[in-house]
């Protein structure tokens, strides 16, 4: 059932920190896991996820995800917040670890740690900045797919949702799109593997999203003239491939990652949705 609430009732969900627009009870009695959840789409479809009734595991590795949550539990939902260096296996096995321990399972595992670090053409990268953006938007999601499938295979099912990139075609952004261009690949081959488990593996492909200001920075902000324009062309590229011509926003992310995680999207698998305003990436 779709819920558009009356004005008193959007009045106190939006005071809640909560979005207007959901899906009641979609997600009630199911235990949904959400990486990179401090800030940005993670903090967006976390909102969506408590909305619609699910018990939250929030992951970051920075603090911030403590007070997500703890502002989620002031409104009565069941949040727990874990922080973990996902770029390990490490990482990702004791945040799984710690979701087991405090639910006995995952029902579903939404993916959303990345972003790029630097903005530039291919052949200014050094060597280890293309390591470094890599590791940053390439192994969470690995890492966590892999700590998390035995498990679903042992609870007889489950959905993965990671989050890629339109920008696998896109202007200085080679490593970055390198890496998403990998979790475009763990998506379709781990739903061939997972099918048989009653597990579904999915993505969304995000394009240009307009979000407030990060409280933990991804890398360094463009210095000097040369590397904003470099930035500066990502951003008109990312608009000009739009058909709508303009950035997303963070429930326009959060909404379509919240459908393919539930139940109406249970016939679908391997897929990767771009949403990008018409730029299919």
């Amino acid at each position: 059932m779709s819920a558009n609430a009356n004005a008193d009732g959007a009045n106190a969900t939006a005071a809640a920190g909560l979005p207007t627009s959901f899906h009641a009870d979609r997600f009630s009695g199911k235990v949904v896991m959400v990486t990179g959840a401090a800030q940005g789409i993670g903090w967006a479809v976390a909102r969506r996820i408590a909305a619609e009734g699910g018990e939250l595991v929030l992951v970051d590795r920075s603090p911030q995800v403590h007070t997500v949550a703890e502002g989620l539990r002031s409104h009565g939902v069941h949040a727990l917040s874990v922080t973990a260096d996902l770029e390990a296996f490490e990482g990702a096995m004791s945040a799984v670890v710690a979701a087991l321990t405090e639910h006995d399972r995952i029902d579903v595992l939404v993916n959303n740690v990345g972003g790029t670090i630097w903005a530039k053409p291919f052949e200014h990268y050094s060597p280890e900045e293309i390591h470094r953006e890599i590791q940053r938007s390439l192994f969470p999601t690995l890492w966590m797919c892999r700590a998390v499938f035995p498990e679903m295979i042992k609870a007889g099912g489950g959905t993965i949702v990671n989050v890629s990139s339109v920008a696998t075609r896109g202007v200085n952004r080679v490593p970055y799109g390198a890496a998403k261009g990998g979790v475009k690949a763990i998506t379709s081959a781990l739903a061939m593997e997972g099918a048989a488990h009653s597990i579904r593996v999915v993505a969304t492909a995000p394009g240009g999203t307009e979000a407030p200001e990060r409280v933990v920075k991804r890398g360094p902000a463009p210095e000097g003239e040369q590397e904003k324009a470099w930035y500066q062309q990502i951003v008109d590229q990312t608009v000009d491939s739009s058909l709508m011509k303009r950035y997303g926003n963070l429930d326009e992310q959060a909404g379509p990652i919240a459908f393919l995680a539930s139940d109406e999207a249970s016939y679908i698998t391997g897929s990767v949705l771009p949403v990008a305003g018409g730029d299919l990436g």
